[in-house]
């Protein structure tokens, strides 16, 4: 049984990446102090696509669900307080050669749930696999074409991104971030196992899906010691009253995206305890940069000049952090933007009249599409951004959705996507911010907004090609997220707090700040 797990703190690895300190954390793995008889019931706010390859989604319910099952190399508390520090899993070393390679050195001993022995071939099929230019996830630097992945032996992995002309320590970031495949199922393709069910080297053992019901159970082999609890059950339920009410009535151990209001029920009933934390989510309204009339820099500018924040973070209370960036301020690089847009009904008046639509004269009847069920109050403060838009020409109408309906309108398509503006939060499970603003800001990866910019695709290389982890921060201070705050593809209107209602009795859990949970340490009393 390993009781402790190392550290990389990057704030160190930013003078030197050698020195890579350990610090106890033995307060992770409490020994067991009850056996459990039953498994942990999580109720999501989100439903999943049914389509299990991990690079294959962006759904947050699936990721959630890998967290249990699958294993990373590294993982990310980030929180406020020590927002560099990274907890070493499959991972037990990663050194930077020199500035465009990487030593990852692995665990030994660790088997995959299908019996297979993990070896560096599966991180090397994972990188691989994971950056080909068809994956949705597109999160990596780019391409195989820009790095290559060797393997001296069965535990050690060298990336060289020489090829590329990037950095390599972005892949030291994307350790905490990327679930490690089975080298045996890639092979298969993407018709075979990889998107029937997960094959990971977590805790717990994915078994089935029963309707909304994601059935898993402890692993016996599980490299840390098999699990307490037997199983975790991750279910859909949309409602997030019947979710509450369940987790009240304890047919429910976790509940997810707690209204702010729901808190201070919670918080008085006895047997529930509530887990607060700054995420790696931030809000977004999304403008499709991809049609008229959001794809004049100048009429989004101006609606980011209608929208007052302030009042959005009265309706948002407890379950939102204001920020001002376009990651969250526990990712690398973040600092508060002195152009970020404020809300200037003057300035948003002047910036129309020269995009040619004095007082909205001319604009298009704009749809708004937000979402309600998953998000914590996105009707309530989408009326109060459609309210302000108004008052200021806009002529927008906001459409409120269900979840699966707001899915399925999300992303851009060739010639616009649907409606003009969509509320949607990204999270990812790292610090590194080019998940964010690579994966949204470039133009070969137009996911919701469809920007094409070559001086922002020319920021986002910069950037990522920067020799050092300091000069990449001063790239992204200096020019690139002050440029986006001058071209807002789209405006980020806070960073998600998120609540997790806990039945008392279930202890031991670690909570990361994108939603994942290690349950391999839980108890319930």
């Amino acid at each position: 049984m390993i009781s402790r797990r190392k550290f990389i703190n990057y704030s160190a690895a930013f003078g030197a990446l050698a020195a890579m300190p350990q610090v106890n954390t033995d307060f992770f793995f409490k020994p067991a102090m009850a056996q459990a008889t039953k498994p942990i019931v999580f109720l999501s706010a989100e439903n999943i696509t049914g389509n299990w390859d991990p690079s294959a989604h962006t759904t947050l319910s699936q990721t959630n669900i890998e967290g249990f099952v699958m294993g990373y190399l590294t993982r990310a508390p980030m929180t406020p307080e020590n927002p560099d520090e990274v907890i070493y899993e499959l991972a037990t070393e990663i050194t930077e050669l020199d500035a465009h390679k990487l030593q990852i050195k692995l665990r030994e001993g660790v088997t995959f749930h299908d019996g297979k022995p993990f070896t560096a071939a599966d991180v090397k099929a994972t990188f691989e696999y994971g950056s080909g230019a068809d994956r949705p996830k597109q999160v990596y630097p780019g391409t195989t074409d820009t790095f290559e992945v060797t393997t001296p032996d069965d535990y050690t992995v060298i990336v060289d991104t020489s090829k590329g002309g990037y950095g390599a320590s972005l892949f030291i970031f994307l350790a905490s971030y990327l679930p490690i495949m089975s080298a045996d199922d890639i092979a298969q393709g993407s018709s075979g196992p990889l998107t029937q069910r997960l094959n990971g080297t977590g805790p717990f053992r994915f078994v089935e899906q029963r309707g909304n019901d994601t059935v898993m159970e402890a692993f016996d082999g599980y490299f840390k010691g098999k699990p307490t609890v037997p199983g975790v059950t991750f279910s859909f339920v949309g409602d997030a009253t019947t979710r509450m009410l369940s987790l009240m009535s304890g047919q429910a151990d976790i509940i997810e995206r707690l209204e702010p209001e729901q808190v201070e029920t919670l918080e008085a009933e006895a047997g529930i305890k509530i887990s607060r934390q700054v995420s790696v989510e931030n809000k977004y309204l999304w403008f499709r940069c991809s049609k008229p009339p959001f794809d004049n820099p100048l009429v989004r500018k101006a609606a980011c000049h209608a929208i007052d924040r302030d009042l959005i973070m009265e309706v948002m209370g407890s379950a939102g952090h204001a920020s001002s960036n376009f990651v969250s301020p526990i990712k690398f690089g973040y600092v508060d933007l002195e152009n970020y847009p404020k809300y200037d009904p003057e300035e948003c008046q002047r910036l129309l009249a020269e995009a040619g639509f004095p007082g909205g004269e001319g604009l298009p009847e704009l749809e708004y599409i937000t979402s309600t069920g998953f998000y914590p109050k996105t009707k309530e403060y989408g009326e109060v951004i459609t309210a302000l838009m108004q008052e200021q020409g806009f002529p927008v109408t906001l459409n409120v959705m269900e979840v699966a309906a707001w899915n399925e309108r999300l992303y851009d398509r060739p010639g616009g996507g649907p409606g003009h503006m969509v509320d949607c939060g990204w999270s990812t499970g790292s610090p590194e911010p080019d998940l964010v603003l690579r994966s949204h800001f470039h133009s070969s990866s137009k996911r919701i907004c469809g920007i094409e910019d070559p001086e922002i695709d020319a920021a986002l290389d910069e950037e990522r090609n920067a020799p050092s982890l300091e000069v990449r921060r001063e790239s992204l201070q200096t020019n690139l997220m002050p440029m986006l705050a001058d071209k807002v593809p789209a405006l980020s209107l806070f960073t998600s707090v998120l609540m997790h209602g806990i039945r008392t009795e279930l202890d031991g859990l670690m909570m990361y700040p994108d939603g994942q949970i290690d349950a391999s340490a839980a108890t319930q009393g």
